[in-house]
């Protein structure tokens, strides 16, 4: 009896990974990925973006804040100017636009202002796919940015897949089970590329999570290199 259920058990784990192999690519039209940061949706979701442009789907790079915060020793305008420039650079060698929103790094907000201020970014570029941070997360930016992600979506009458991309996990992100997984191996090199645009971040300290995590991941997807997600639920059925 024991010996049946091992075998069972067995098996199931070996299906289950099937059904969680929920390819995005071939599927949108237009994606957005709404990052608390300049750099976020680089290193979070570059691979996935690349390979989405690929496959004839327009991909716009959503920045919640300017990076304020994010140079040591440089003030808050300054530092929004240099990540900027950083963003452009990233953004075209991904050959991507970005739209940079209001909000300052280390000090964003949950109001009724900035709800509609990203509702009304998303209402206006019509995309049917978005990408953002999962809520569980160290750091408080990409928190704040998931809700307000969440917000619209349901804002929004569910007019859009919404998946949740993962950041420095372990670090940042935490309790992470994707169940959708994205082959880069082919434009990894390019996104490693984009995310070394941001010079200021010290990216190849960044790519120590990174890589490792897009190795991982490829050995889930069997292929060398991929970007993992989860699906936020919801019936179409259901209005």
């Amino acid at each position: 009896m024991k010996r049946s259920i091992f075998l069972s058990l067995l098996l199931l784990a070996m299906v289950m990974p099937a059904f969680g192999q929920n390819t995005i690519v071939g599927k949108y039209k237009k994606a957005l990925i709404i990052g608390a940061h300049p750099d976020d949706p680089e290193f979070c979701c570059g691979g996935t973006a690349l390979v989405l442009q690929k496959h004839g789907c327009e991909v716009v790079n959503v920045y919640l804040t300017g990076g304020e915060a994010g140079i040591k020793g440089v003030g808050a305008a300054e530092a929004r100017a240099i990540r900027t420039k950083e963003a452009t650079d990233a953004c075209a060698i991904m050959g991507v636009r970005f739209v940079m929103l209001s909000q300052v790094d280390g000090a964003t907000e949950i109001t009724k202002e900035r709800y509609a201020e990203l509702k009304a970014v998303i209402e206006r570029e019509k995309p049917d796919v978005v990408f953002t941070h999962w809520p569980i997360d160290s750091h408080r930016d990409h928190r704040i940015c998931s809700v307000l992600t969440y917000d619209a979506w349901r804002q929004l009458g569910h007019s859009f897949d919404l998946y949740y991309h993962e950041a420095m996990t372990g670090l940042q992100t935490q309790n992470w089970h994707p169940d959708t997984f994205v082959d880069i191996s082919d434009v990894v090199e390019q996104k490693h590329q984009a995310c070394r645009a941001h010079v200021s971040q010290d990216p190849d300290d960044c790519l120590k999570w990174h890589i490792p995590m897009e190795r991982f991941h490829g050995g889930e997807y069997q292929c060398r290199y991929a970007e993992s997600f989860t699906k936020q639920v919801w019936n179409p059925a259901r209005k």
